[in-house]
């Protein structure tokens, strides 16, 4: 071999350090670029219907067996003061896929009523009424819209109000909601859970296929009427429920609690538990009547906490950290925002609510808001029954001077009272007039 004069030499050195350095930089483009395609976390909000806050074993319960959301619970940031901002379905559906109040998104109960119509032709107008809601609310931003641009897929399953399921923005549904084939609340998708979890299976293998992070609904028909559970767990409830009544409601809510057992294998059995965000909350409570299949008027539709309270939990395994929070009051106006902190979107300014992983906001609110409407409603000003603001420890019930006239206004202190048994308002006027302050600015907003 020849040797190198000092000029070759020098050629040389050059070279190779060129050649390192470029290596380097690819290396370091390959690091920069996978931080780009990091996988975004799946998105599941599972939403039970009809349920009470007090009806889960990790809530104490000790006769209703949950083990499923037990395990969830445990494995969560579960925060055991959540609210809903009502408790009635459907607008409470529209407020954890907008984000927005009922004043806001305008769905203020499950059917529309006009001035003159006739309660015995309520097939006849219900449809017809309903379609202004429905246009309003597709001019809303929701959750899946919000969630497109991030490359999502978005899959409703279960209840489903606003028509068809594309109104919310899902790319896929179960819900048709033509009034002619008897849409509503749900037709076809009332059927996940009660009929098996196949179209829901079939939904995560099409993200999976696709390569792409998805957004699932899971609204199943459950514990809601009708009560009727398999036989198998209704036979196991029998000799401990003080009626048949509340037996069969009892063995709903396992029921429930098994689909949700479902819904966690299927995600894990396609190896996406790690890389997927659980998001739980009722969408109202529900107090089983001892002798017939309705509820006792303290719960659904009321303003009281046994309609509005509701365990809500966000579990994402190795980011969020597990967290049984009993002081802390949220509201399901957060979990919207809490998805797009997660996914480092900015929030719209119209957002009321709050990241629930951002301590400090969530130190600094000093009141969530409450509006409950009439069921069959018209306007938020010839609709509204009662107004609620919840600033810890109190909670004030503000009834309509107009449609609950004959009612006087509620200030409990739900720290020591929970189940609301002692009114002290006419003790405490002057948190009254401050409470009250705060809802009528809520109200201008």
């Amino acid at each position: 071999m020849k040797k190198l004069n000092k000029i070759s030499y020098l050629i040389m050195l050059i070279a190779i350090c060129f050649s390192c350095g470029n290596k380097s930089n690819k290396a370091q483009a390959k690091i920069e670029d996978d931080k780009v395609v990091e996988p975004q976390p799946n998105i599941v909000f599972i939403l039970s219907d009809d349920q009470s806050w007090t009806d889960y074993g990790f809530m104490g319960d000790k006769n209703i067996e949950t083990p499923r959301l037990d395990q969830f619970a445990s494995e969560s940031l579960t925060f055991t003061r959540g609210y809903v901002p009502t408790s009635l379905c459907s607008p409470s559906l529209a407020t954890i896929i907008t984000g927005l109040y009922p004043k806001d998104h305008k769905v203020l109960g499950n059917d529309r009523v006009l001035p003159g119509d006739k309660r015995e032709n309520k097939k006849e107008w219900r449809a017809k009424n309903y379609e202004s809601v429905i246009e309003h609310f597709k001019g809303l931003k929701t959750l899946p819209d919000m969630l497109r641009d991030k490359g999502y897929l978005s899959f409703q399953t279960g209840k489903w109000w606003i028509g068809n399921h594309e109104n919310g923005g899902f790319d896929y549904g179960m819900t048709h909601g033509d009034p002619k084939r008897g849409g509503r609340h749900g037709d076809y998708g009332l059927e996940i859970g009660r009929k098996g979890m196949d179209t829901l299976s079939s939904y995560v293998d099409l993200a999976i296929k696709e390569k792409k992070p998805f957004f699932l609904w899971y609204a199943p028909f459950l514990p809601h009427a009708p009560h009727n559970p398999p036989q198998r767990l209704l036979n196991k409830y029998l000799p401990k429920a003080p009626t048949e009544h509340v037996a069969k409601y009892w063995a709903m809510c396992e029921w429930f609690d098994e689909t949700c057992g479902e819904l966690f294998d299927i995600i894990e059995e396609r190896g996406q538990t790690e890389n997927t965000l659980f998001v739980y909350v009722c969408d109202n409570g529900w107090v089983q009547n001892l002798n017939d299949s309705s509820y006792d008027k303290i719960s659904k539709r009321s303003p009281y906490d046994l309609g509005m309270r509701t365990p809500i939990m966000y579990k994402w395994i190795g980011q969020i950290k597990p967290k049984m929070d009993t002081t802390t009051v949220v509201s399901s106006i957060d979990m919207l925002p809490t998805v797009l902190d997660v996914l480092d979107i900015d929030k719209p300014k119209n957002l009321p609510g709050i990241s629930v992983l951002n301590e400090i906001a969530l130190e600094g609110r000093d009141a969530i808001f409450g509006e409950i409407y009439a069921h069959d409603f018209d306007t938020v000003e010839s609709s509204m029954f009662y107004n609620i603001v919840i600033a810890p420890p109190y909670k004030l019930i503000v009834p309509d001077p107009v449609r609950k006239a004959e009612e006087n206004i509620q200030l409990f202190n739900i720290d020591k009272d929970p189940f609301e048994e002692n009114n002290i308002a006419e003790s405490n006027l002057k948190i009254v007039e401050k409470l009250k302050e705060k809802i009528n600015a809520f109200r201008a907003e």
